[in-house]
């Protein structure tokens, strides 16, 4: 006999959701009736087969990638508004599935509805489509059910994502114009190395002009630029690739953090950007009910940095064993020495000067010293900042109170507001400072190429007159 689930209202006005054994539709609404509900939706329950059937005939849609986060967000608001205004799980879920474009949302909804359609809860799901819906998420909504309230669970976890998106706008806002400006400032470089200086040098081999240091060095290095002109692109594609290699393994990945978290002015805006995210999200998890080991595996899995997830970790292995979250976070909040982190720092600034090798004439004969050199201030800056602490005493402090007063959400919750507008200001005096820093970085190099080349240009004025 065919299995109907139906949604209903009684007479007092609440909302019903049962299932029925009826021989047809019209049998079974008739029975409702009889029970004294107002039917409001109803359809015949798929058995698991069935429903895996229509799934991949559904499915026939293929999609590549995940989910962008600003389709993520709209889609947390727009299904909270629609609770929040008492239409069922299901129906709100197929309204906003027919406004997506095709995608991995698009399908990722087409298959909890019908998951939903078979029996299963919301969260449970969810889960089933990880590539869509992180395990913040599916724990928020699975608390809002246990609860009840999955309707306030949307709206707070609607109101988190648009927090996070809203700094992941400004940061990467102030980083654009930068990248932008050193990449047309390199270009521009590039063509006066291959292109004007030459014909200069030209001029100067003609009149049999004797060279000043500067220019035979601007000379120098426009033949180095002329030689290897092909290394230029392959530079930023190399250290992507590098990075992408280092950090499969795990000693890798956390000296590479490390080693960022110790990059002035941009380590510190990460830095702050990881703390005011994970605060938060530990804020949303405990206010919505999820366990506290939960809510620090998810806090973790949501750093991005092995430094924080390594805090995290201990915390969560402390707690398993009676402590409170204050005293191990305090206690591992110090990075220790790395060797990996300690190389980076050496190999990054000495780098750039080991060009000077394949250079011609004297400068070879400096290159050694000035590797050295950068190789020496680089690992004596990673020392000098190795012990410094990645969590600040105040949030600790927060954390402290928050457990003795029992409103540690609450707490969590002022701490990421503090960070979030930290990270804001400094990203706004970030990107006021680099505007200056890039106009110096071009008017030193535009500047020296122009004394360079005239230089020999005065004395052969000079000698023309004479």
């Amino acid at each position: 006999m065919p299995t109907f689930q139906f949604e209903a209202m009684d007479a007092e006005g609440q909302e019903i959701r049962d299932v029925i054994d009826a021989q047809t539709e019209d049998e079974a609404q008739a029975t409702i009736r009889q029970m004294g509900y107002f039917i409001t939706r109803i359809s015949e329950k798929k058995s698991r087969a069935d429903a895996a059937v229509k799934k991949k005939r559904r499915k026939g849609g293929f999609s590549i990638g995940g989910v962008k986060h600003k389709h993520l967000t709209t889609f947390t608001r727009q299904l909270a508004i629609l609770q929040n205004a008492g239409l069922p799980i299901l129906r709100s879920l197929k309204i906003l599935e027919q406004q997506q474009k095709p995608g991995r949302l698009k399908t990722s909804l087409m298959d909890v509805c019908e998951d939903i359609e078979g029996g299963a809860g919301l969260s449970e799901a969810m889960a089933k489509c990880p590539k869509c819906f992180n395990r913040l998420y599916v724990n928020m909504i699975k608390a809002g059910e246990a609860g009840g309230a999955l309707e306030i669970i949307l709206l707070r976890l609607a109101d988190f994502m648009e927090r996070d998106q809203e700094l992941r706008r400004k940061v990467q806002g102030a980083l654009i114009y930068p990248a932008v400006v050193v990449m047309v400032a390199v270009g521009i470089l590039i063509f006066i190395m291959l292109k004007i200086v030459p014909t200069f040098e030209q001029i100067f081999v003609d009149f049999e002009l004797e060279l000043p240091a500067m220019t035979q060095l601007l000379m120098l290095m426009s033949k180095g630029v002329a030689t290897y002109w092909f290394v230029i692109p392959l530079i930023p594609v190399g250290i992507f690739l590098f990075v992408k290699l280092l950090r499969k393994f795990k000693h890798g990945r956390m000296g590479w953090d490390l080693f960022f978290l110790n990059v002035p002015v941009f380590g510190n805006l990460i830095e702050k950007n990881i703390l005011g995210r994970t605060t938060r999200t530990l804020g949303t998890l405990i206010a919505s009910g999820v366990p506290i080991l939960e809510c620090l595996n998810i806090a973790r899995d949501t750093a991005g940095n092995a430094m924080f997830e390594r805090m995290y970790h201990r915390v969560a292995e402390s707690i398993k064993e009676g402590e409170s979250m204050f005293k191990p976070m305090e206690e591992n909040c110090r990075p220790p020495f790395h060797p990996v982190a300690l190389g980076l720092w050496i190999l990054f600034p000495s780098a750039p000067f080991v060009i000077m090798f394949f250079l011609p004439g004297t400068i070879p004969e400096i290159a050694p010293h000035a590797v050295l050199g950068m190789a020496a201030l680089g690992g004596g800056w990673y020392f000098m900042r190795m012990k410094r602490r990645v969590v600040d005493l105040f949030v600790t402090n927060m954390i402290d109170v928050g457990e003795e007063t029992g409103e540690l959400d609450t707490m969590l919750y002022k701490v990421a507001d503090t960070y979030d507008e930290e990270v804001k200001v400094l990203t706004e005096a970030l990107t006021k400072l680099l505007e200056p820093l890039l106009i110096i970085f071009l008017g030193f190099a535009v500047g020296f190429i122009v004394v360079a080349l005239f230089l020999p240009l005065v004395d052969l004025i000079q000698k023309l007159t004479g």
